[in-house]
């Protein structure tokens, strides 16, 4: 039966449907008469009607069609298609009523308002049996999933109605925290208590539980969720009424709180507005351009309506993702986009793509950023963060490029670590420049402190742990750290740019620094999981103090000596600071080169400890790990 039902077309459905109206019209006629009080016996009065019957079912059939009633699905049959039943069955009552007046018998009103009423009943009670059968054929045919509803309010009440319909979801029960609907039963099911699910699971065969609570907060949804995957349920959530979430649980569905909630205060919006003039119909080259900053640098750039915009990038599935979402808005924009996959330590490679493309701004972000990755590998972080910088800046000097703009760090500034000292000489490496090529190209750098979601960072590895289930590590309980989202840096990095007049080192504005440890335990209770400490042992996730990792400080600075001149925009200072020499530049470089090309790490770090400002050079056993 299940195979035949399923094999009709649409059409063929909508026959049936007009068929079974159709004869239902003589049936509640029959009914009618026999009901009614009539002038005449029943049966002679049955007899004149007979031949007025095709002309009856006749007019019937064509309001049903023009209603469009017979086209009307099972399971969509509600009150708008019994509106459309009750003016089918009003009309034929109607129809009848012209017909008998003109050809006999006299009938009274009362007797067409009750054919009129029994129609209509009958045509709804046959589409009510109809749908169950149906629905018990498919049954029968095909397992049904039993689903317990957690939440019996509107949505969830409008949900058990839903999936009433469903061929594949059979509601059993709802459970709700409000006592006052606890005992009631709601659209034909009841209502429990939370206390009580592991019984009815067990008694009733449900394996799933849907959460019919859009208006809870997430931590909230997840504790509920937690509690119920541990008596072996599925759990599946309903954000909207119009959306109901996949297969998956809940927590591994739940979309992450957004990086800058916890950035302790109100994100800046910096609108480019006169900023954008130094990028609009320029051709724009980004370094990098598949990391976090890198992209988004992409992302803003376009917006400035560019004529052009190179992505050189080393990664050749960082350089694929971004160049897969930037595509199609550089198209709409009507900009070329360029993909380059490259290094730009490659001095040939740098020159071609700068004089191919008629580069008139750089923006630099490609290094190498991770702390504990550079320490143990301090060569090639040296040699992609220091020469890398070098090549691209000369080159972009020779090729005549307007603006040439760094993207530093804070770690720069008395480094305690390879990264930060290597980004200290590529700022002495861009300030030398600047003295030397000022009057052609602007070369000036940006710093600031870490970004929230980058890549690496540390919210969200955080996020990462409590998805494991925890520990979330961190290195010292008194360590801070200032922080960024990606989107206020890069406008300021663009702004900044625009008003560099050549040699600055800018500084943005980063707030006050954040505590690691309330960090910590921001992202593990908006996961809506506890903090597991001493005032709390059963909490469910625990802060483990792992000591500081080589090259780590208790806290970052911005600026070398504190002194802070500010600009046209209140969130972008500039750092006075000394410079070296022209001389003292290609001194260090020199030796440098020849310590990194003999694989010396040793004398790589002497270097590096005898020009950059307030480095201290670890032990080589505190570099192995990370």
């Amino acid at each position: 039966m299940y195979n035949l039902i399923s094999a009709l077309s649409r059409k063929q459905k909508s026959c049936v449907f007009l068929a079974v109206d159709l004869a239902l019209l003589p049936l509640a006629l029959l009914f009618t008469l026999a009901v009614q009080p009539l002038p005449e016996p029943p049966l002679a009065i049955l007899a004149q009607l007979l031949p007025l019957l095709p002309y009856a079912v006749a007019a019937a059939a064509a309001l049903a069609l023009w209603l469009g009633l017979p086209h009307v699905q099972l399971n969509a049959y509600e009150r708008h298609a019994a509106a459309q039943s009750a003016l089918m069955a009003g009309g034929s009552a109607l129809a009848l009523a012209g017909l008998t007046a003109v050809f006999g018998p006299p009938l009274g009103p009362g007797t067409h308002a009750v054919f009129a009423i029994c129609y209509f009943l009958s045509m709804a009670a046959a589409r009510a049996a109809m749908l169950q059968l149906v629905l018990m054929i498919y049954r029968r045919a095909r397992p049904r999933c039993r689903v317990l509803i957690y939440g019996a309010g509107n949505t969830g009440t409008q949900l058990a109605q839903a999936l009433k319909a469903h061929d594949g979801i059979d509601p059993v029960a709802f459970a709700d925290d409000n006592s006052s609907l606890q005992g009631l039963t709601l659209v034909g099911l009841p209502v429990f208590a939370p206390s009580r699910i592991a019984g009815i699971v067990e008694a009733r065969g449900i394996r799933r539980v849907l959460l019919a609570m859009p208006s809870q907060s997430q931590p909230r949804q997840a504790q509920i969720t937690l509690g119920l995957q541990k008596l072996g349920l599925e759990v599946q959530a309903l954000p909207s009424f119009a959306q109901l979430i996949g297969e998956e649980a809940l927590v591994d569905k739940l979309t992450p709180v957004a990086p800058q909630a916890f950035l302790g205060r109100a994100a800046r919006d910096v609108p480019l507005q006169e900023a954008a003039g130094s990028y609009q119909g320029k051709s724009v080259l980004v370094s990098g351009a598949g990391g976090s900053i890198g992209s988004e640098l992409c992302r803003q750039v376009l917006a400035c309506r560019p004529s052009k915009l190179v992505l050189f990038e080393l990664s050749e599935l960082a350089l694929y993702t971004v160049l897969q979402e930037l595509g199609p808005l550089a198209a709409d924009a009507g900009i070329a986009l360029v993909p380059v996959l490259g290094s730009v330590t490659d001095p040939r490679q740098v020159r071609m793509v700068l004089d191919r493309h008629k580069v008139q701004v750089v923006l630099h972000a490609a290094a190498y950023k991770h702390v504990p990755l550079v320490e143990a590998n301090p060569l090639p972080g040296l040699a992609n963060n220091v020469f890398g910088t070098r090549t691209l800046a000369r080159a972009a000097a020779r090729a005549g490029v307007e603006r040439f703009i760094l993207i530093s760090s804070d770690k720069a500034v008395n480094p305690a670590n390879v990264m930060g000292a290597s980004k200290r000489l590529a700022e002495l490496i861009v300030q030398d420049l600047a003295t030397r090529h000022g009057h052609s190209t602007v070369f000036t750098m940006v710093r600031f402190g870490n970004v929230l979601g980058s890549s690496g960072s540390v919210v969200p590895l955080f996020q990462e742990q409590v998805s494991r289930g925890g520990p979330v590590t961190v290195t010292d309980p008194d360590v801070k750290r200032f922080f960024m989202t990606i989107s206020e840096a890069v406008q300021l990095v663009l702004q900044a740019g625009d008003m560099a007049q050549g040699g600055e080192v800018f500084v943005l504005d980063m707030g006050t620094p954040v505590p690691i440890l309330q960090l910590a335990r921001q992202v593990i209770e908006s996961a809506g999981r506890s903090v597991r400490d001493a005032d709390n042992p059963d909490g469910d996730i625990g802060i483990e103090i792992i000591g500081l990792r080589p090259g780590e400080k208790m806290e970052e600075e911005l600026t070398l000596t504190g002194e802070l001149v500010h600009t046209r925009h209140q969130k972008i200072f500039c750092a006075r600071e000394t410079v070296l020499s022209e001389i003292e530049v290609a001194g260090f470089l020199r030796s440098l080169r020849q310590a990194v090309a003999a694989g010396d790490e040793a004398a790589a770090l002497q270097v590096v400890a005898h020009w950059v400002e307030g480095f201290r050079q670890r032990p080589d056993a505190a570099r192995q790990g990370l």
